[in-house]
């Protein structure tokens, strides 16, 4: 077992890469603002903030749990696990996932003053659904309901929530946007678990992946995709957005890249596919928020 500094091995903890499914949806959802005339620059950065951590708690929990009822072992073809490797203890990864948590809660008050009630309820709901996935009695990402979460948190929650804090409603545009980041941040974790679909299932970790098979998975991904990037002619085509709005097509030579290369890639291969996958998310997310704003 290779020994790292405590910081390299929080470094890897945090898995900076994936916190770019925190930071599109809220780009997004300040760009609808934007358009909407409702845009409020404290509220975005605070929600920024309080996705990120809430990720990152999520990605500590993963970290712990995942050990604990061994779905990360000697056989996982993913980036180390710092529990796993004994870099960090559990009761470590614990207390810094509460903390984390409880850094979100107090960006969650800051934003329910200035937006009301949904707001807590919204950061509360997020809490407990980055401990369930993996955590508790029955942790619903073991059941293969990750997907649905995802999808809602960090696309119709994240997006929608981004927006609410500044208008104190939520429009119609908004809500279609943020089906496309719902979509794009689902990919993420498809590619992640049809990674591990086979250690997955040997460890009684029952995600969409493992229930749908390995070539149901693949074509689920290249759905996603042909989701993320069919929403925008059709905000354009139904008055909700301008021309612009189509800025984020500007990202599909690499939408197609990667779905090329999920048509076939397996293990440690799909590692770069994943990379890929978040910055695409992030590219388009971008993007798409630049071409509302316009």
């Amino acid at each position: 077992m290779a020994s790292i500094s405590a910081r390299s091995a929080w470094w890897l903890a945090i898995r900076p890469a994936t916190l770019t499914a925190s930071a599109a949806p809220v780009l997004v959802g300040a760009g609808a603002a934007w358009a909407d005339g409702v845009f409020a620059a404290g509220p975005v950065l605070a929600a920024l903030v309080g996705a990120s951590l809430l990720q990152v708690g999520a990605n500590f929990a993963n970290d712990v749990f995942d050990f604990e009822r061994g779905a990360d072992n000697a056989d996982r073809l993913g980036p180390q696990r710092a529990t796993q490797q004994g870099w960090i203890t559990a009761a470590q990864m614990k207390r810094a996932m509460w903390a984390a948590f409880a850094g979100a809660l107090v960006i969650g008050v800051y934003l329910t003053s200035v937006a009301g009630w949904p707001v807590m309820a919204l950061g509360l709901l997020s809490i407990a659904a980055a401990y369930l996935y993996t955590g508790g009695p029955k942790p619903y990402g073991y059941l293969g309901l990750g997907d649905l979460s995802v999808f809602l948190f960090f696309g119709f929650g994240a997006v929608a929530g981004t927006y609410f804090v500044q208008a104190q409603a939520v429009s119609q545009l908004v809500l279609w946007a943020s089906v496309p980041i719902g979509a794009l941040a689902t990919a993420i974790l498809v590619v992640n678990n049809l990674r591990d679909i086979e250690t997955d299932a040997r460890a009684g970790k029952h995600t969409l992946a493992v229930r749908l098979g390995e070539r149901a998975t693949r074509n689920y991904y290249l759905l996603l995709l042909a989701v993320a990037y069919l929403v925008s002619p059709l905000l354009w085509a139904r008055g909700l957005a301008g021309a612009w709005v189509m800025l984020p097509w500007l990202s599909l030579p690499l939408a197609l890249s990667l779905a090329g290369r999920m048509r076939h890639e397996r293990g440690l291969a799909l590692n770069g596919c994943l990379v890929k996958t978040a910055r695409l998310e992030v590219v388009f997310g971008l993007l798409f928020a630049v071409g509302l704003a316009l």
